[in-house]
């Protein structure tokens, strides 16, 4: 029997079924907070908030941001409940995995091998990574410098005890740098732009032959669980973000220099090391990358335990959370 032919108040009853249930298989609401841990110098995250890209997507969810040095301390917090979701570099969540924080990768960005390097000053007498035998190098302990510094140590058929390690965040390493206290320093952009146009420093070496990770989001497995497809949705927008550097790339410069609180010739040059950056789901090309990464440092006992990369690799089920 068609509709047409039902009377009127039961169809004015299906209907309100009908309705009820179509509202009861929608799906859930956003949720009321969503706290994101950031870097100076990660873009996507930084045009995101500059643009206001996610409070325009999500109205209903309250945004906010709080800055960070560097991953370690980022992870830090979010293994303590402080912030929801975060962005580091490859190494941060190994040593968070290895320290039990019940941590997940919920996506991935390519490696930006141009924008990591180790500096010496421009007079020094060290021309290549296996001058750095007996030297200290300054660099965040746990964070993508660590690795990279680890990789280059053996790619020149160094270990990591033949230097003297010296852990400090930027901004203290610059200063220990600057003085000539430290003989090098790995570091990322945009720390590695602004030391590069203050002049008086060389590169050693960047990522290019050295096969790093790249750069990981990660998440508290409770809040990606509650929320599979609101972080799908979030993750979505920083790609849009991230696009923004070549489609108004002028624009994005004026923004990030004044987010970061960097000349604009800083954020260009960083911008001219950085490859497009898309925001993926980690792959299992990414995730066995990240696990030889993790080995890598159990055998030269920078972290206390075997961890167990794919254990941690968050994937979004179809019921879980709101795209929108």
């Amino acid at each position: 029997m068609g509709w047409s032919m039902l009377n009127p108040l039961r169809a004015l009853t299906l209907g309100g079924l009908l309705l009820f249930s179509s509202l009861g298989h929608a799906a859930p609401a956003a949720p009321d907070a969503l706290r994101i841990g950031y870097q100076k110098g990660s873009v996507s995250m930084v045009l995101a908030k500059s643009h206001q890209l996610l409070e325009q997507r999500y109205p209903q969810t309250h945004i906010s941001w709080i800055e960070f040095p560097a991953g370690p301390q980022m992870l830090e917090a979010l293994n303590v409940g402080s912030i929801d979701i975060g962005s580091t570099g490859d190494i941060p969540p190994i040593f968070a995995q290895a320290a039990g924080a019940d941590l997940v990768y919920i996506g991935a960005e390519p490696p930006k091998p141009k924008a990591e390097v180790i500096l010496v000053a421009q007079g020094s007498p060290i021309h290549n990574v296996a001058e750095l035998k007996g030297k200290k190098v300054a660099f965040q302990k746990g964070s993508s410098s660590h690795n990279l510094l680890l990789r280059a140590l053996q790619l020149a058929g160094l270990k990591f005890s033949d230097i003297q390690p010296v852990y400090l965040a930027p901004a203290d390493a610059r200063a220990a740098f600057q003085q000539g206290n430290v003989d090098a320093w790995a570091i990322w952009d945009p720390y590695y732009s602004a030391a590069l146009l203050q002049g008086g420093v060389r590169v050693l070496t960047d990522g290019t032959d050295l096969k790093q990770t790249g750069s990981f989001y990660l998440a508290s497995r409770p809040y990606a669980e509650r929320n599979g497809a609101f972080i799908e949705g979030v993750l979505d927008t920083f790609t849009q973000a991230d696009a923004l550097t070549h489609s108004q790339r002028a624009q994005s410069i004026t923004l990030l220099a004044k987010t970061m609180g960097l000349p604009e010739a800083v954020i260009d040059s960083y911008l001219d090391h950085r490859p497009p950056t898309a925001v993926t789901p980690v792959s299992a090309e990414t995730a066995a990358r990240q696990q030889q990464t993790a080995d890598l440092f159990y055998e030269n006992k920078l972290v206390p335990k075997k961890v167990d990369i794919r254990a941690r690799i968050w994937q979004p089920t179809a019921t879980q959370g709101a795209k929108s």
